[in-house]
């Protein structure tokens, strides 16, 4: 069976599984089953069939299943935020198409994404504006004490999304380029592997301005996405543990000082350690957050079954539960298995980006899926990991799920961009056995 062929075998059920998914929101609601189901999911699987027909013919030889597993994320996502809010599940059904627009004008204008190298400086200075431009008076917006969007007309979108793309493109090209002097003119300080600076250095630089920006803007979330970016990229590039390792003591240095001097990130961290020293305020979103993932068990509340709301009042018992807090939604309704089943998605996801980087022949394509599948699976492990207080909570979207429609658009860029290295290192493969 052809790899398209296995893509679309691999649409079939996703699109069953979201017209079951509307089937039992709308039977939990009360409301009269009708057709209206079906009509969503064959609308679904026909906006998901277009696609892959253009990848069937621009993209034959690319993964077969990343797309399928970013319409399953969706699917749970489309599902979970119909049951909040049908205007809301409306908005995301609309970024869902137009993501899937921009993912076919990617792949048609980027056929050979090569062409990113020439231009790497100019999008590593695209992507810190983005990072910027919510600090700009009359243009940014302020959610949740942080600078994480920027307000155009009627339309809000968060910068950092399409950022993280920008700073990755530009690490892969500028490692891609100097590895060989980052291993070859190294010294060893304390048994530990210290780059040249003159090469190390213009990275260190335009890397320490993505960071201070984004202490500006506050978006902690991005953050640490980048840095893990950074740290996976430096290791596929030179192969030297202790270069990762003094980045985590780096980290480690900088996130101290930050939580002592910093008074955003030090009560992100407090709330963390502590969130019951507020319960009614500070704490009470990560509390609730707790609560409703326990209280849905192994095998869930149901669908449309989870209290968002106190009936009867304005109060919120699952605050922004369209966004930071969906995942403890799918906890709440779906069980730890279903919420177990949204991970190994990702996990899959990830796993199908990086066999792609070790396909991959040169080393801009390895270092791209590389950095692009980490900042991907890296965002997915942060909001998890702050809904579930394993880490301090952070303001990001879990990707395909969220409701946002700068995330939609920006990590359909991001699957375009896996898939045209997939191809092009599957091709390249196979005419070299020939």
């Amino acid at each position: 069976m052809t790899a398209r062929n296995r893509e679309l075998l691999a649409l079939l059920p996703v699109a069953l599984l979201l017209t079951a998914g509307f089937t039992a929101v709308f039977a939990q609601e009360g409301e009269r089953l009708g057709d209206l189901s079906l009509i969503y999911g064959a609308y679904f699987l026909g906006v998901c069939l277009l696609a892959h027909i253009y990848l069937r013919i621009r993209l034959p030889r690319a993964d077969p299943y990343l797309f399928p597993l970013a319409a399953l994320l969706t699917t749970f996502g489309l599902v979970m935020i119909y049951r909040i809010d049908e205007d809301l599940a409306r908005d995301q059904a609309n970024w869902f198409v137009v993501g899937l627009f921009l993912f076919v004008l990617t792949i048609h204008f980027l056929r050979d994404y090569h062409v990113l190298e020439r231009y790497r400086y100019t999008i590593a200075a695209f992507g810190i504006i983005l990072l910027l431009a919510p600090r700009i008076p009359g243009l940014g917006q302020i959610t949740n004490e942080a600078y994480l969007s920027v307000k155009v007309g009627p339309i809000t979108f968060q910068t950092a999304e399409f950022a993280k793309i920008c700073i990755v493109v530009f690490l892969a090209s500028y490692l891609r380029e100097h590895r060989e002097v980052l291993v070859t003119g190294a010294k060893r300080v304390l048994g530990v592997t210290l780059p040249p600076l003159k090469h190390l250095g213009p990275l260190l630089v335009i890397w320490g301005a993505a960071m201070l920006m984004l202490v500006f803007i506050r978006d902690l979330g991005a953050s640490l996405m980048f840095f893990a970016a950074l740290l996976a990229l430096i290791y596929v590039a030179v192969g030297r543990i202790s270069i990762v390792l003094l980045g985590l003591g780096m980290f480690g240095a900088g996130a101290w000082v930050l939580a002592r001097t910093v008074p955003h990130v030090q009560e992100r961290i407090d709330i963390w350690l502590d969130p019951w020293a507020d319960p009614n305020d500070t704490g009470y979103q990560i509390l609730q957050s707790l609560f409703a993932q326990a209280d849905g068990g192994l095998f869930g509340k149901g669908f449309g079954q989870a209290l968002i709301n106190i009936p009867g009042t304005d109060s919120t018992l699952l605050p922004a539960a369209q966004t930071d807090m969906i995942f403890a939604l799918i906890t709440n309704e779906a069980g730890l298995f279903g919420a177990c089943g949204v991970i190994a998605i990702y996990i899959v996801f990830a796993a199908r980006g990086l066999q792609i980087a070790t396909l991959a022949s040169d080393g801009f394509s390895k270092l791209l899926a590389t950095g692009l599948t980490v900042v991907f699976a890296f965002q997915a492990f942060v909001i998890i990991g702050g809904v579930t207080r394993v880490i301090p909570l952070t303001g990001v979207t879990l990707p395909f799920i969220s409701y946002g429609g700068s995330s939609i658009l920006a990590n359909f860029v991001l699957l375009a961009l896996l898939l045209l290295v997939s191809d092009r290192a599957r091709r390249e493969r196979e005419e070299a056995v020939a």
